[in-house]
């Protein structure tokens, strides 16, 4: 049985989830348009007949402006050196930056494969041009262009990442997908409604809690905090007459049925903790620290 760890790392919004997810088969990490989205590492397992393969979906690397984002980074960076390979994510239809060179990777000593994603935005001469582009960025063990989205080439990721894995023990079970917590994932999909509903200036400022959770065999009633450093945001989180925070209830409690296979009630709060991003303990109150430990 082939089986291993591997580390999921590049910039923000490359689809780094988005190649996670469509390999496991099921919604493990959030998704959104905005850059930032990850917050832990989050890991989901592919398991078949022959080979796990355990994937450690990391917060995307940015320039930090404040304490969370400088920790996000940190655990990026963390997962790199805890794993058996490293697949890095890049977005082929952007152009390369200096985030894209990540100077970090000429010290890692695990191989690494480069998957340059969204190609269904480009054409044939365009890939290859961009593979050429990447090649001498860095000495790949491979470079396998895909597209995440359309589910293009995604096979082929988890057949090359079989042949480098090493020879060893299962780490979980066949059915598994994901070592992340039910309350984890519940509070996730609240935050990714938030952030697909809101403006920009609202993603970054929030965290979700899940404050109580009651079931019966077919209904699952859910509370969730939504947190947030300022009033003006509560106020845009909320709508006028509460509507806005009625399509973010009504939109997870969707994901959450297919989630949890029950009926869900869910209601939201939205409250004010000022500059909890800045404040460790605020990091760690809110679980941001201690869901990675």
């Amino acid at each position: 049985m082939r089986s291993g760890f591997v580390s999921v790392i590049g910039r923000p919004n490359v689809g780094k989830s988005s190649l996670i997810n469509t390999i496991v088969g099921e919604k493990i990490a959030i998704t959104t348009s905005k850059p930032q989205t990850t917050r832990d590492l989050i890991q989901g397992i592919y398991t078949d007949k022959v080979a796990q393969i355990v994937f450690v979906d990391t917060p995307g690397i940015h320039k930090p402006v404040h304490k969370l984002g400088g920790f996000l980074n940190s655990k990026a960076y963390y997962s790199v050196d805890d794993v058996d390979l490293v697949l890095l994510v890049v977005d082929g239809s952007e152009e390369i930056g200096p985030g894209d060179r990540l100077e970090r990777l000429k010290n890692v000593t695990k191989k690494v494969f480069l998957i340059i994603n969204k190609i269904d935005k480009l054409n044939n001469e365009q890939i290859i041009n961009k593979i050429n582009e990447y090649k001498d960025l860095y000495d790949f063990c491979e470079i396998i262009p895909v597209s995440a989205l359309k589910n293009d080439n995604v096979k082929r990721v988890i057949e090359v990442l079989k042949r480098y894995l090493p020879d060893t023990v299962k780490y979980f079970p066949d059915n598994d997908k994901t070592s992340s917590s039910m309350e984890f994932r519940i509070t996730e999909i609240v935050r990714e409604k938030v952030m697909n509903l809101t403006e920009d200036e609202i993603p970054h400022s929030i965290a979700c809690v899940l404050t109580d959770y009651q079931e019966s065999d077919n209904i699952a009633h859910i509370y969730v905090d939504i947190v947030t450093d300022r009033e003006a945001l509560r106020k845009i989180i909320l709508g006028k007459q509460g509507i806005k925070i009625k399509e973010i209830g009504m939109e997870a409690r969707k994901d959450l049925e297919v989630l949890l296979g029950k009926q869900v009630y869910i209601e939201l709060y939205v409250r004010v903790l000022k500059k909890w991003r800045d404040r460790e303990k605020y990091i760690k109150e809110l679980g941001i620290l201690q869901r990675s430990e």
